[in-house]
């Protein structure tokens, strides 16, 4: 009889401490990388000539890549685990982000940001596909932990590339120093990351049940996130609370708390459980847009805190329980997990900017502190999985 598609090896057999280091690198190599992309985008655009408008046009080919590669890698997830995809998008990200940096046709940049897209969808899903057979090994949460290290690979590779542009690094040397520092973590995570043995192929199945509604939940909180990124400066000076020059302040608050969270969450999730942390995470956030929306001065930029510490552990709680459900392939459902996340953070800042355009940014943020109300509505079904 043949192993089923999402065999994994046994629990017994896995030294939790090389595979947590492996998937621990795989985390920080994803951050890193998509990090590293932002302070060169200016470049970019110069070198191809192109206006704001393509620009825009163009960075939706990341999205698109990525929207492709994540089903394809839940497939080959669920059947050989999450390693030959994180390999595939590691190295996949290390070959293309030096050539961002110095392509200059716009059709060849196009190109190139949809094979990095593709890159970052594949190590996306399969990092967590791998997550997951690692926590489930570990028989302990470390979902929290992994993600904080993508986080931390974020401010590292945007803080990095930057430091070396405003030092006089012209963008190819810089960008080839970030893909020599995610070629080095993903080849000292290659023979710790664990190895599946093939099943008979699962069959692409649409999300239903249990699956469908962890999806919606984690599209609501990649919403949320997405809404604070492209948003929060144009309401804190909508509404003033800060000067232009402080308009980033929302943000790098809210980045600092989400970091916090994540770092303490495993202890977290480990105290309450899953359903109680998703129930105060939802709500913890929800309090914070009531902050933000409905107080003065520092109470509202505290709601930035709020919002960063609620939304923590959410999402990582929801890829740990799309995991472990038995209604698909753990793989597939990872990956449907993901692909609906992240078109909620492609679809949100259009979404919030229809909603600003007839009506106001502060009614459109109301919204989406109505949508978080249904991550503790839906807390007890969700940890059900």
């Amino acid at each position: 009889m043949l192993p089923p598609p999402s065999a994994a090896p046994a629990t017994s057999t896995i030294d939790t401490g090389r595979t947590r280091l492996a998937t621990r690198l795989t985390f920080f190599a994803a951050g890193f990388a998509m990090a590293c992309w932002a302070p060169v985008v200016p470049f970019a655009k110069a070198n191809v000539g192109v206006s704001d408008g393509q620009l825009g046009l163009l960075l939706l080919c990341i999205g698109a890549g990525s929207i492709i590669a994540m089903p394809v890698t839940g497939w080959v997830s669920a059947q050989f685990g999450g390693k030959p995809m994180i390999l595939a998008g590691g190295f996949g990200l290390v070959a293309l982000l030096p050539v961002l940096a110095v392509v200059g046709d716009p059709f060849l940049l196009a190109a190139t940001l949809l094979g990095f897209g593709a890159s970052l969808g594949a190590i996306d899903v399969a990092m967590n596909v791998h997550a997951v057979e690692v926590e489930k090994a570990a028989e302990g949460p470390l979902m929290s932990g992994f993600h904080a290290m993508f986080s931390l690979g974020g401010f590292a590779g945007a803080g990095g590339i930057t430091l070396l542009l405003s030092n006089g690094v012209s963008p190819l040397p810089g960008v080839l120093c970030g893909s020599a520092i995610v070629l080095a973590a993903i080849l000292v995570a290659w023979p710790r990351l664990l190895t599946v043995q093939g099943g008979s192929p699962p069959a692409f199945v649409a999300p239903r049940g249990i699956v469908l509604l962890l999806a919606a939940l984690a599209a609501v909180s990649f919403l949320v996130e997405g809404a604070i990124l492209d948003w929060s400066a144009l309401l804190l000076l909508g509404r003033d609370l800060v000067d232009p020059a402080q308009s980033g302040l929302g943000y790098t608050l809210f980045s600092i708390a989400m970091t916090i969270g994540r770092l303490t969450g495993d202890r977290v999730v480990r105290a309450l459980g899953n359903r109680q942390t998703l129930l105060w995470g939802g709500l913890l956030t929800v309090a914070g847009f009531f902050l933000l929306l409905a107080m003065e001065g520092m109470a509202a930029l505290a709601g930035f805190g709020l919002i960063g510490l609620g939304t923590a552990n959410i999402v990582p709680v929801l890829f740990s329980q799309a995991g472990r459900q038995a209604g698909m392939p753990a793989g597939l459902a990872v990956a449907a997990v993901t692909t609906i996340g992240y078109a909620g953070v492609l679809a949100g800042p259009a979404v919030i900017g229809f909603v600003s355009h007839v009506s106001s940014l502060s009614i459109a943020f109301w919204l989406l502190a109505g949508l978080m109300a249904l991550v503790p509505l839906c807390s007890r079904h969700a940890a059900r999985a």
